[in-house]
């Protein structure tokens, strides 16, 4: 079995452990040694998912986004990414009555003769 090792934290600088126990996690999953430490990869997480308890996605109570006017109706928006300019943006709204099958938000099911 490995034995622990001693990394440094690549956002703080400060050493932590990567004890054997972890190193085995980590192995039997195909990752790398980590860059951070335990403390780092979780505010990393939460900065990825729109704060503290976020389950990813978007954030409507987020103050991050770039207002655009809904080439579907007209309105002016809110959306959580930068426009590039080259394609349509639409308002939630719009954006789901235009998804195929009316965005009913519904599973698809696969070869079940549904």
């Amino acid at each position: 079995m490995a034995e622990d090792q001693q990394l440094i934290c690549s956002d703080c600088g400060q050493p932590f452990a990567f004890t054997a126990e972890d190193q085995e996690f980590f192995r039997e999953r195909g990752y790398s040694a980590p860059k951070r430490c335990k403390a780092c990869r979780q505010a990393k997480k939460n900065e990825q998912s729109g704060g503290a308890g976020g389950g990813g996605g978007y954030n409507r109570g987020a103050s991050r986004g770039t207002s655009v006017i809904c080439a579907g109706c007209g309105q002016q928006t809110t959306v959580p990414f930068e426009p590039r300019g080259d394609r349509p943006v639409y308002c939630q709204n719009c954006f789901q009555a235009r998804k195929p099958g009316g965005g009913g938000g519904g599973r698809k099911t696969f070869g079940r003769g549904r």
